[in-house]
């Protein structure tokens, strides 16, 4: 699950995966020689990230009665240069009936156009701490002093952003230090898979989650009045940056190249978790019914993954690769319900 803050949410009104680049574009095939590295090691390696043509992991097979889905698993981040060619995917896509995407979560609050026009101030107004206070002011000082090495090294001398509640400080942080890292937040794959389901004229089906904002001006509110709870993530993506990228580029040169052994060994960073739970866990996310969300997203992909079984001869989905590696995740949830499910090889 990928949740964005709910000030922006209740604008743009979509919860949805981060916004999906244009297909890379050609670069020549260029690989990562080092060999694959134990997690105790890896944060002591250079970060070097894999270009040019990859093809990807190996797909999942899900199947029962003669009925079959192929799943993909998804990455974030993933090196920004490589160009991902999977034959294997788009033999897949081109034979199923429906491509399932990734799970989301939609938030739409319950107003019209000018409601929405309305809440626009109110909406930027929540990206700033209250009463003009800077981030030196709200954050502890030890916590500030490493922001500032930080934002100087990604950020440069951008001083608006010093009045950007520590939730949204952070996030355009890991946004620039990915860049600089040479990583990308999707690396082109969803719509890459976009492109594949359109072009053999593929029905795509949204598994989203849909929860409805009934009083979206009292819910900025109520988000204005939780940023405590935004140190938890702002700290947590300080850590992440410090001392999470050579983990993450190892993981994402390992999607890169099919290396499933190198996936399931290598730490992954908490910071996502761990701005989530900051975000879901407040007081105005429980009132507005967000506390539950990652049970409720689970159950939407479940029963939208066993109709397709159920409907189609062939189907394809996508799903984050924590999911499918984990062995508590969607996939050991279907096998649980009597469906084979097979790893690559």
């Amino acid at each position: 699950m990928r949740l964005l803050p709910l000030a922006f949410l209740l604008v743009s009104g979509v919860l949805a995966p981060a916004c999906v680049p244009a297909a890379p574009a050609q670069v020549p095939a260029v690989a990562s020689t080092a060999a694959r590295p134990s997690p105790q090691d890896v944060a002591d390696l250079p970060v070097v990230v894999v270009s040019g043509v990859v093809p990807g992991p190996g797909l999942w097979k899900v199947s029962k009665g003669g009925h079959v889905m192929w799943v993909l698993g998804t990455l974030s981040p993933l090196p920004r240069a490589m160009q991902w060619q999977s034959r294997e995917v788009e033999e897949a896509v081109a034979a199923s009936q429906q491509v399932l995407l990734e799970p989301s979560v939609q938030l739409k609050a319950d107003v019209g156009f000018v409601g929405k026009l309305f809440l626009l101030p109110s909406a930027y107004g929540a990206r700033k701490n209250d009463d003009g206070a800077t981030l030196q002011q709200v954050l502890p000082p030890p916590v500030y002093a490493r922001w500032q090495v930080l934002k100087q090294k990604y950020l440069g001398d951008d001083r608006g952003v010093e009045r950007w509640r520590p939730l949204f400080a952070s996030q355009e942080l890991y946004r620039k230090a990915l860049k600089a890292n040479g990583l990308s937040r999707s690396g082109g794959v969803w719509a890459n898979v976009d492109a594949l389901a359109k072009r053999h004229g593929v029905q795509e089906l949204a598994t989203d989650y849909h929860v409805l904002i009934e009083h979206p001006r009292a819910a900025i509110k109520a988000f204005r009045q939780a940023a405590p709870r935004d140190v938890t993530c702002f700290i947590r993506t300080l850590d992440s940056i410090e001392h999470d990228l050579p983990a993450m580029t190892a993981r994402a040169n390992a999607w890169a190249t099919g290396d499933l052994q190198a996936l399931r060994e290598l730490p992954d960073s908490d910071r996502r978790d761990a701005c989530v739970a900051a975000i879901a866990g407040a007081g105005f996310a429980q009132a507005l019914g967000l506390a539950d969300v990652p049970a409720q997203q689970r159950a939407t992909w479940l029963a939208a993954a066993r109709k397709a079984l159920h409907d189609n001869a062939q189907s394809f989905a996508l799903l984050p690769m924590d999911e499918l590696l984990k062995p508590g995740g969607y996939l050991a949830a279907l096998q649980a319900v009597g469906y084979q499910v097979d790893a690559p090889e």
